[in-house]
Parts: structure tokens; C-alpha cells; sequence
């Protein structure tokens, strides 16, 4: 999952994408995030053919300048895997891995660790900054060894199919991609480098954040004879099939005042859709009154609190675009918008009449201005039920290789879950009760339809990941790194639901405070730049993945002198 990011995003995420949560936006948002994917889309290929395309300059905090710079520094490089590896070797074709390599750092010998990424579930480019001043570079520079950014299949150019139908995305899984990294880590001869640095003849450690922090932890317990160590960062572990509680994290972390607002809000929202007299009026306010289902409209308001995630310590970095929504929902009423139509402020009330005698509070309309300035806006020609409308289902049914939102969401369909509802009757909630597991899974059955070799099952086998360890995964050399306010917190070991755990240097379990969603994973060149419990965080990464190495060359000495 990270700026997966990838997101793991749509808005003024329309204006920045990739910050703003990415890939996330697929896994929150159900159908509603595949209708934003496409409107951003359009409008990338319309900058595209224009004068100039600045979107990518707002992906990881490096400008297209940059980027380019950084893909000199560090040459993409090719391994051959096999689609299927648990068919015979003659059944089943090959197709060419990505990766890149950062050897700055590189000191030859027998004990020389190797430090790996996973990618996850974005290209592996967004990942180059990790390697150049994050995570890779700060442990390799630590300990004389060698990182690297593995990009995960189907993502990227780490493709092994010609399309996206149903059939050629069932090697999209859990196994088959823990398997190219064991295969990858076994047989691997990098360029420029002499010395044979695979597994197990040398510590490799194995990192990854959000969803891809999830299969570092897997890595470690199904390949432990390869992967000397392994640190889960915001790692997802327990795989569930509704996950209310991600909102509900950020309505209890969010500010007090912008929190209470998004309830108050979303309460009187839910009450005048559910009034014949009300419901096209209210709709009518944020610009929608065409959009034909309520569970579309409901959806789309909730598109952005996907900023609170976008969060993080580095300006340069994160979003602050949760900021912003706060500060709009917050606002004093402003006279005189035209795009808001003919409306009267109350003074005394501070509620705002916007048809007849039907009066809402001021953060209601603050709302509704939002998403018209937004998201509405960007809906060409006005036609919001083709924009933002879910329930026609040949929208969903294009497979080229272009549409790659079609990737992360077949992994929720058929093993991950992480289906946004709203919370149980009686818990507060920032989000409609219109929200509902039917509504959000349908896109499951609506973008994936059966094929000759695989179908998409009803709900997720969720069991594909959960019995992996679920919230209790643990091993010598794991650590478990997560965020105290990130709003995927409660799938991960540190959850509520998971028992507490002793932070050691052999397991370690570390909360970062104040910290979102794996923000250990990026870095700055100056140590001295990042923020007190970033520089701890890092420094403390540094101790137990050196004491781990310190482990390694006395087991393995041992071992010579047999």
C-alpha cells in the first residue's frame, strides 16, 4: 500500500495525484475511485497533448528534473521469471522483472548484506527516491551493503500478460508474487559486481511499507531461509473484508473541530437524502442533482479525507491538502459565490437557507463548495451521472494494459477485502451510513467477468493472507513499524484488536508518534532536516538491522570454522 503508493488519488488531488494518496483512493473508495482514475486520466493525456505536463513533478517530491536524474544514477535492470512458478518448467512462459540497483555505498566482502524494497503495488520508479535518500540508501550507507527497488508483477513495466481480462490477472496473487521474490533473491548476478551476492549466501533484508509491508512480513516467515531479516513498515498483515475502522481513525486523530464539522455534516446529509423533500435539494447544493444513485453522491463526498493519509513529515513530500479541506469545512459563510446559487446567510443562526424554507449549517454548505470547486469541476460538460455515476457496468469493462486501476483492485477483490463501510449503528461516523458492503464490492463483480480459467470469487479470500500470521505474525529479524495515527493502523500488529507486543532488538515493535503511513520509508540527505522522531526512528532502523548483520557473521563464522 504507501504514497503508493500508492497509493497509494483524485481531487485537487486532481491537481496532485500522485501525493495525495494514489492507489489508496482504489482501495477506499470502491467503484466511485475508478470513475476519479479515469477523470484524471483524461486529464493527463489532455496536459499531455498540450504545452506542458507538470502532474509527475508532484509524485514523491522530486521534480521530473529529478526524476530523471535519479533514473541516470540508477539504470533499470531486468530479471526473467516465470508467469506460473508452480507450473511445470515447460508449461509456462517467462516475462522480464524490473529493478534497480544502488551500489554508492557498496563494500565487497563475505558478510556483505543486501537490502531489497518491494515495490508494491505501484511502478517502481514512484520507489527511486527511497533508494537515492530513503530507507535503502540510509541502510546501506550504514552498513557497506547494496539496495534495491524490486518492482512488483503487473505493475510498472514488470508485466508478464498482453492484457487485463480476468484470465490474464489470475497470476496476480499473493504466492506467485513472493515467489518471484525468492527467485529473484536466490538466482540474481548484478551488473558491474563480481562476487555472487544471492541468498542465502549473504543477509538479505527484506523492506516494504503498506500493502508491500505486508509481504516483507510474508517474506520472512515463507522464505526464512532466504530472507535473513525483514521490516513490515505499516505492513497491512490482517486482510478483512469491511474496513470501517480506517475512517474511524481519522475521525478520532483528526482535529476536534474539522472532525466534529464532518459528522454534524454527514448526519444532516444522510437525513435529507433519506427525505423525498430534501434529497434533491442537498444534492442539488454540491452539484449533483443529475447523479441518479445517493450511494454515488456519498461516495464521492468521501473522497477527501483519502488526504489524511497523504500526510507526512516532509513538506516536500506529503499533501497538504487535508489541511486545506479542514480549513474549507471550518470557514466563516462567504457571500456572493456564484457557483453556489441563490442562497441567504443567517448571522444569528449561522445556518444558511439554500431552497425555500430548507436551512443548513455553515460547514454543510462549506462542504458542498468543496467538492463543486473540486471535484465537480472537473466533470466535463457537467454530465456528473457519466462522471461520477457507478451502476453501468460496460463502463468497467476496458482490460488494455492502460487501465491499470484494474491491478490493485482485482488484489482486493479476490484476496486483500478492505472494503471502506460505514461503522456499526452507535460508533460516530464521518462517513454515510449509505456506505455498505454490497455497494462497494460490487465493482468486483462489475469490472471482472468470468473468464475460461478464473473467475472472481464473491467476497475475498481473505484467508490467502491471514493465514500468513494475521495480526499475530512474528519471527526472529521481523520488525513491525507502524504509524500512531495511520489510518490503516487497526490491520496491522499494532492494532487494537492485536495483543501487545515487547519491543526488541530481535523483534522489534516500534510506533512512530504522531507518525501516518510508513514514514519511515523516505529520508533526507541531511539527517539533521528530518523531524526528531523520523531522526529516532531511522537511527534505531540503523541499531537493530546492525546488530542483526553482527548475528549473521557470528553464526556464519561459526559455521566457516566447522
Amino acid at each position: 500500500m504507501a504514497r503508493k503508493g500508492v497509493l497509494f488519488v483524485l481531487l485537487s488531488c486532481f491537481a496532485e495525484f500522485a501525493v495525495c494518496g494514489g492507489i489508496d483512493q482504489i482501495r477506499l473508495l470502491g467503484p466511485q475511485a475508478v470513475n476519479l482514475w479515469k477523470l484524471e486520466a483524461a486529464r493527463s493525456r489532455s496536459q499531455v497533448q498540450g504545452t506542458l505536463l507538470v502532474q509527475d513533478e508532484q509524485d514523491t517530491g522530486y521534480t521530473h528534473e529529478s526524476k530523471s536524474k535519479l533514473a541516470e544514477e540508477f539504470p533499470e535492470q531486468w530479471f526473467e521469471q516465470p508467469v506460473d512458478h508452480f507450473a511445470k518448467v515447460n508449461e509456462t512462459e517467462t516475462w522480464p522483472q524490473r529493478y534497480w540497483v544502488n551500489t554508492r555505498h557498496y563494500a565487497p566482502g563475505p558478510n556483505t548484506p543486501v537490502f531489497v524494497l518491494d515495490g508494491g503495488e505501484t511502478s517502481g520508479e514512484d520507489r527511486l527516491p527511497f533508494l537515492d535518500t530513503g530507507i535503502m540508501d540510509i541502510l546501506a550507507r550504514a552498513t557497506g551493503g547494496i539496495g534495491i527497488v524490486l518492482e512488483h508483477r503487473y505493475y510498472g513495466q514488470s508485466l508478464p500478460v498482453k492484457n487485463l481480462t480476468t484470465d490474464s490477472l489470475r497470476f496476480l496473487n499473493n504466492a506467485q508474487s513472493a515467489a518471484d521474490s525468492a527467485h529473484f533473491m536466490a538466482n540474481v548476478k548484478f551488473d558491474g559486481i563480481d562476487e555472487d551476492l544471492t541468498a542465502p549466501a549473504h543477509p538479505w533484508i527484506y523492506y516494504g511499507g503498506s500493502y508491500a509491508g505486508a509481504r516483507a512480513a510474508h517474506m520472512k516467515v515463507l522464505y526464512p531461509d532466504l530472507v535473513w531479516g525483514a521490516i513490515a513498515s505499516s505492513g497491512v498483515t490482517h486482510a478483512s473484508i469491511e474496513n470501517w475502522e480506517y475512517m474511524d481513525i481519522i475521525r478520532r486523530a483528526a482535529d476536534r473541530v474539522c472532525s466534529g464539522n464532518l459528522q454534524v455534516s454527514v448526519e444532516l446529509i444522510d437525513s435529507l437524502l433519506s427525505n423525498p423533500l430534501t434529497r434533491m435539494p442537498i444534492k442539488s447544493l454540491f452539484g449533483v442533482a443529475a447523479l441518479e444513485h445517493d450511494e454515488d453522491f456519498v461516495s464521492l463526498i468521501e473522497s477527501p479525507l483519502g488526504y489524511w493519509q497523504a500526510r507526512n513529515w516532509d513538506p516536500e513530500v506529503g499533501s497538504t491538502g487535508w489541511d486545506t479541506f479542514c480549513a474549507a469545512l471550518n470557514g466563516k459563510f462567504e457571500p456572493e459565490d456564484p457557483d453556489m446559487g441563490a442562497v441567504s446567510y443567517d448571522e444569528s443562526t449561522d445556518m444558511v437557507t439554500i431552497e425555500g424554507d430548507l436551512m443548513v449549517p455553515v460547514p454543510v454548505y462549506n462542504y458542498a463548495k468543496y467538492i463543486k470547486d473540486n471535484f465537480v469541476s472537473q466533470c466535463p460538460n457537467g454530465e456528473v451521472e457519466e462522471c461520477f455515476g457507478t451502476w453501468d457496468d460496460s463502463k468497467f469493462h476496458d482490460t488494455g494494459l492502460d487501465q491499470t486501476w484494474r491491478l490493485w483492485l482485482f488484489q482486493v477483490c479476490t484476496e486483500w477485502g478492505y472494503f471502506s463501510t460505514a461503522p456499526p449503528k452507535g460508533v460516530p461516523r464521518i462517513v454515510s451510513r449509505l456506505l455498505t458492503l454490497e455497494y462497494e464490492s460490487k465493482i468486483c463483480r462489475q469490472a471482472y467477468l468470468p473468464g475460461k480459467h478464473f473467475a472472481v470469487p464473491a467476497l475475498p479470500n481473505i484467508t490467502a493472507v491471514n493465514a500468513l500470521g494475521d495480526y499475530d505474525i512474528e519471527a526472529d529479524r521481523l520488525a513491525i513499524i507502524d504509524g500512531e495515527v495511520d489510518p490503516w493502523r487497526p490491520v496491522t500488529p499494532h492494532s487494537e484488536y492485536a495483543r501487545p507486543r515487547e519491543d526488541t532488538i530481535l523483534r522489534p515493535f516500534k510506533i512512530i508518534r504522531g507518525g501516518v503511513h510508513h514514514w519511515d520509508e523516505n529520508g533526507r540527505s541531511d539527517i539533521l532536516e528530518e523531524p526528531p522522531q523520523i531522526q529516532m526512528i531511522h537511527e534505531e532502523i540503523v541499531i537493530f538491522v546492525t546488530s542483526w548483520l553482527e548475528d549473521w557473521e557470528a553464526e556464519h563464522s561459526s559455521q566457516n570454522k566447522h
